[in-house]
């Protein structure tokens, strides 16, 4: 596999290393599910990256292993936003003017997760925005914290594994056509690191706008 790495012009991925993909991932998910800069970081395109990285070192175990690793810290970062959200709420997130961190977008997550309950934390880890923010929401409106636990490990087991071990043996079937295999790890990394790169900008264009009063007021 390395061989063939270096034939494509992936070399770099042998001196890479399997430790760096999992310091990245577990750190990244950690951070989206965990932190409201999370809102703006690229969490699934990461975790296909990181199948596809792994699957240029033939190391099929590890891409099992990180799979379990990455769902516990997604489990552990949803349990540290349930926790924030219960002691300070959702004030301080709105800003005024903002394009993702709104009161809109509050009241939209708000009311998918008061008419789905379990099962809107289940399914947010499917939607970008709603996953970051329904630990927030739920710890804020006094979710009881065992069926939060319940759900949110749930989600986790069908959103993490699904994604690394897809771009794992995707990249593996198509690792005989050297020219796709490439398009396929380029395009996952470039698209990983363009979006990390647009989220950290917009995140700064966010926390600059002032926090909306009125919405802090009506969370108070």
């Amino acid at each position: 596999m390395k061989a063939e790495a270096t034939a494509v012009g992936l070399d770099w991925l042998s001196t890479a290393g399997p430790l760096l993909v999992w310091l990245i991932v577990l750190s990244f998910v950690f951070i989206e599910c965990a932190l409201i800069v999370g809102l703006f970081l690229p969490g699934d395109s990461l975790l296909f990256a990181a199948g596809v990285v792994l699957a240029q070192h033939d190391v099929e175990g590890q891409a099992w292993a990180l799979s379990g690793v990455a769902l516990v810290t997604a489990v552990v970062g949803n349990q540290v936003g349930y926790y924030v959200g219960q002691q300070t709420g959702t004030r301080f997130i709105a800003r005024r003017g903002g394009r993702m961190l709104n009161q809109a977008n509050l009241d939209r997550a708000k009311s998918f997760l008061d008419r789905k309950g379990f099962l809107a934390i289940v399914a947010a880890r499917w939607i970008p925005w709603v996953r970051t923010l329904a630990p927030l929401i739920a710890g804020a409106a006094g979710m009881n914290s065992r069926r939060f636990m319940l759900a949110t490990a749930a989600g986790a087991v069908l959103w993490v594994p699904t994604l690394v071990l897809l771009g794992y043996y995707a990249a593996g079937l198509i690792n005989s056509i050297p020219w796709l295999n490439s398009a396929l790890v380029w395009g996952s990394v470039a698209f990983f690191v363009v979006g990390t790169a647009y989220g950290a900008w917009r995140y700064r264009q966010e926390m600059r706008k002032p926090v909306d009063d009125e919405a802090e007021a009506a969370s108070a």
